[in-house]
């Protein structure tokens, strides 16, 4: 298992656009992914729980990836967080 905190960049925060393009991300791996914001926990492949968190702009949120391509995921979808609203466009 690993897993790494950022903060959200998007102004939008994890929200919408920003929350479906993580989902697809994650969904493009094997490994099992889990988010943490503001005292909540999701499953990092379903738009539903992710938006449940409500993460903003400057929120702390902890991904966490466990399986074969767990490493290659974080990496993914940590980047994905801090590229920000570019990573919508």
């Amino acid at each position: 298992m690993v897993e790494q905190t950022v903060v959200v960049q998007s102004e939008v925060g994890l929200h919408a656009r920003p929350a479906a393009l993580f989902v697809q991300t994650a969904a493009k791996f094997k490994s099992q992914i889990t988010l943490e914001a503001n005292g909540k926990t999701a499953n990092g492949k379903s738009i539903l729980q992710v938006l449940s968190l409500g993460a903003k702009q400057g929120d702390s949120l902890l991904i966490r990836a466990e399986g074969e391509d767990e490493a290659e995921a974080l990496e993914s979808l940590v980047d994905l967080i801090m590229r920000g609203a570019e990573a919508t466009s």
